[in-house]
């Protein structure tokens, strides 16, 4: 792997921010923003391969290539030049790259990270018999070239970097991140970095910090709130997902039933019968989004998507951790402890009635979890903190018509036998995607969990992580619409002995999910404001940080 020539673009980004050099170059992460969609605008032109490459003997001073990718062995480097000059009057050639920016207005003109990239550019041009003794950034925020001599200096530093990026490489561990950095802002991998995250919880920061205003903890925020992009879901029976351009249309029939412009949409669900056409389903794919498979009642089948996440050391990790006894411990442990807690929390909050025997079983549930020493006793203590808790979950339902449609005895499913647990079914597989999903993407395996036991089809990892958000996402949102009149007994269809939500219902159902998945909530460690979806990925890319040994635990996320 570490004999492999490095991209001069990468040395850019090593002296830049090691640490994202070894994400992007090792880790294989990457995220579009507006800086990165802006910098393949400015390379359009230079990005098609064109002009005629002399031998080095037959440099005329005339020759202009564009998009030239060549490699030397020597060097350790592999370079695609934006653009190749050949400088008139001479024989000698120069590389020279293009940037979106303006550059510095004072000192050389180009900074550090710049210079070594083009230097590393020259170098393998050097190794192919080439005389080479300049380079030339042109940024085209300013409409300016400035050149680059290549000193005895330069070229030493460029090669130091190469043999520096080698030895992490070798390590194979993170740099740590940049503190406090202005390097940090704007970054399009800052959100996956977690730079201030890390720096916090790994100096044991977060609990220093418990009691101060939420607000103080974190001076800035490298996290978005929300997400740009929004899911589509597709319930109508027979539709046919279409590709017309850059949107994604839904039509029964040849009747058009909506759009969906791809580039805003995050993933695509599709309940039951419906067809994709093979142009959209290459196009969602390429565009980065999956496709999830669920039955008509919601029962969630797989995902639908790319290659697998280039990182595989992270799910190394998440073997070795799972494979060890006593690290599967610690994380299932704090699972389940946040959990029941938050378990109490909302029957605290919402019961409408006696529910302190409820209460009391969930605090001796969340004691003995705490000091739980198997798996297998962890178990026992979550089952008995949830048949406490659903004890009493009737007495968080009070529907306005006082029906008795939604009169919970006990949590039954497979098939549910009453609207309250269809209802519960229904919202846990919408987590069930959802976490799926974001595992998929963060490139942890959803499959291999701590908590939960391995077994063929089972998304373990992802019923781990959603365990402390289904009291505070599903079990909400299904008590919120009996409570509010939002969803009732003409929204559900029985057949024998099972109930289930009708097609009108799920549509309902689906709505107020997406209400609460784009509310936004304050992090109990961070205390940023986010949104529950954008609280999916920074935790499970903090248990990936935990996992690679970044950060002692993984912090729980607790309502109060």
């Amino acid at each position: 792997m570490t004999s492999d020539p490095l991209p001069a673009r990468m040395l850019n980004e090593w002296v830049y921010c090691p640490r994202l050099a070894m994400l992007e170059h090792l880790h294989g992460e990457w995220a579009e923003s507006s800086d990165t969609e802006d910098g393949h605008r400015v390379h359009r032109r230079v990005d098609i391969e064109g002009g005629d490459v002399p031998a080095p003997a037959e440099v005329e001073g005339t020759e202009v290539a564009r998009s030239l990718w060549l490699t030397s062995e020597d060097e350790g480097i592999t370079a695609r030049l934006d653009l190749l000059e050949g400088i008139p009057g001479t024989s000698t050639v120069r590389p020279v790259d293009y940037k979106r920016g303006s550059g510095p207005a004072e000192g050389e003109g180009v900074y550090e990270p710049e210079r070594v990239q083009v230097c590393a550019q020259a170098l393998v041009l050097r190794s192919h018999g080439y005389v080479v003794n300049e380079g030339a950034v042109w940024f085209a925020g300013s409409r300016r070239r400035v050149s680059i001599a290549l000193t005895d200096d330069l070229v030493a530093r460029t090669r130091a970097a190469v043999v520096e990026m080698r030895a992490a490489m070798e390590r194979g561990v993170l740099p740590p991140p940049l503190v406090d950095s202005p390097k940090c802002n704007g970054c399009s991998l800052a959100p996956i970095c977690l730079p201030d995250e890390v720096a916090l919880l790994a100096t044991g920061g977060a609990a220093a910090d418990a009691a101060k205003d939420p607000d103080e903890i974190l001076t800035r925020r490298l996290v978005p709130a929300r997400d740009d992009g929004l899911p589509l879901h597709v319930l109508t029976q027979g539709a046919r997902v279409e590709l017309d351009g850059s949107e994604l249309v839904v039509r029964l029939k040849g009747a058009e039933l909506g759009r969906a412009p791809l580039p805003q949409t995050s993933q695509v669900g599709l309940y039951g019968n419906i067809q994709v056409t093979t142009q959209a389903m290459r196009a969602i794919v390429e565009s980065g989004a999956p496709v999830a498979l669920l039955s008509r009642s919601g029962w969630f089948v797989g995902l639908v998507g790319g290659l697998p996440h280039g990182n595989v050391f992270v799910r190394q990790a998440q073997l070795r951790a799972a494979d060890n006894p006593a690290r599967a411990l610690a994380i299932a442990r704090g699972i389940v402890v946040s959990k029941l807690r938050n378990q109490r929390t909302l029957l605290r909050r919402n019961a409408d009635g006696d529910a302190e025997e409820a209460l009391a079983r969930l605090d001796r549930a969340i004691k003995a979890a705490g000091q739980a020493t198997t798996v297998d006793s962890l178990r026992g203590c979550e089952g008995d903190g949830a048949a406490g808790y659903f004890g009493a979950f009737a007495q968080m339902l009070r529907p306005r018509d006082g029906t008795l449609a939604f009169d919970f005895v006990t949590r039954n499913r497979r098939p549910p036998t009453d609207p309250a647990n269809a209802l519960l079914s229904f919202a846990y597989a919408m987590l069930t995607r959802e976490w799926t999903h974001v595992i998929h993407g963060v490139g942890l395996d959803p499959y291999v969990g701590f908590l939960h036991a391995p077994r063929q089809g089972r998304p373990a990892l992802a019923l781990d992580l959603m365990e402390e958000f289904r009291p505070i996402l599903a079990d909400s949102t299904a008590i919120g619409m009996v409570n509010t009149g939002e969803i009732g007994p003409e929204h559900f269809v029985r057949r024998g002995p099972s109930c289930n939500l009708t097609d009108t219902g799920r549509r309902r159902v689906l709505e107020a999910w997406e209400r609460r998945l784009d509310t936004l909530v304050t992090h109990p460690v961070f205390g940023y404001r986010i949104s529950y979806r954008r609280v999916f990925e920074v935790q499970t890319r903090l248990l990936a940080r935990h996992l690679l040994g970044e950060i002692p635990d993984l912090p729980p996320f607790l309502v109060r």
